[in-house]
């Protein structure tokens, strides 16, 4: 088996493979049949999941990928569709299953794409710390293809790309991909490597991560993203408090005698 292939579920999951393994947390989207597309058990498990991640201190830092060659992740399977209620107001975006942030996972989440990463693949992707990918990817949006009204999704992109960026994508449909050149061009995804590379690099970043205090780093993750589109000044007083919190004084979490500065690399 190669390591861009994965096997039967784990963990009592249906659609997904979990382990952990030196502080990192390996979530492996696992329905590659399905170009890895999410139906309600997947829904149901994230939730389960992220839960789980949120509380089990061993885990330092999360690896987000998918199985298959093909496809990250095609949004909804359409064969297998989420349950929505029959009132319209108790109905709940699905998202807020899948999504880290949504679930106040504060543990940093390096997601790995590769191929086809389309509509509801950004449930995910907008609310990851870090994005890699494969110098295959294309990313898309069908719903106004299909007549539906594209919202959620690119309304979280927005918040991490141009917007005139994130219009094109939503709005040209099924008609145009971007291309993984161009994702990193924009800042969508930080860093391309070779499809055969990507499980092992996201690992690598994910392991450098958790190696570092893990109070630091989840304050450091939960500071930025609790204050991010607020205004400068209620962001910068906001942020006062994290240090307060994070960084109590005559307690330092690393001793600076001790400390051996690692070899950095430059990107």
């Amino acid at each position: 088996m190669s390591d861009q292939q994965a096997g039967g579920a784990a963990h009592g999951y249906e659609t997904v493979l979990y382990e952990v393994e030196g502080h990192v947390a390996t979530v492996t989207l696992n329905r590659p049949d399905k170009l890895n597309a999410f139906n309600q058990v997947m829904v149901d498990e994230f939730r389960v999941l992220w839960e789980r991640v949120r509380t089990d201190d061993d885990v330092h830092a999360v690896v987000l990928r998918a199985a298959g060659e093909r496809a990250f992740c095609t949004g909804t399977d359409v064969t297998d569709r989420i349950h929505l209620a029959d009132n319209v107001w108790s109905r709940d975006d699905p998202g807020r299953g899948l999504s880290p942030k949504q679930n106040r996972v504060w543990k940093p989440v390096v997601a790995a794409v590769h191929g086809m990463v389309a509509g509801g693949a950004f449930y995910w992707l907008n609310d990851c710390d870090i994005v890699i990918g494969a110098d295959d990817a294309t990313f898309f949006d069908p719903h106004v293809s299909y007549g539906m009204t594209s919202a959620l999704e690119p309304i979280g992109l927005a918040r991490r790309i141009p917007l005139g960026e994130a219009l094109r994508w939503a709005l040209l449909g099924l008609d145009e991909r971007m291309s993984a050149a161009r994702a990193r061009e924009i800042g969508l995804v930080s860093e391309l490597v070779p499809y055969t590379q990507l499980w092992g690099r996201a690992d690598e970043l994910a392991r450098i991560i958790a190696a570092k205090p893990p109070e630091a780093v989840q304050g450091t993750v939960r500071a930025i993203w609790e204050t991010h589109g607020l205004d400068r000044e209620t962001a910068q007083a906001l942020g006062w408090h994290y240090t307060t919190i994070g960084n109590p004084l005559g307690k330092p979490q690393v001793s600076r005698e001790n400390f051996v500065k690692p070899r950095w690399t430059l990107r």
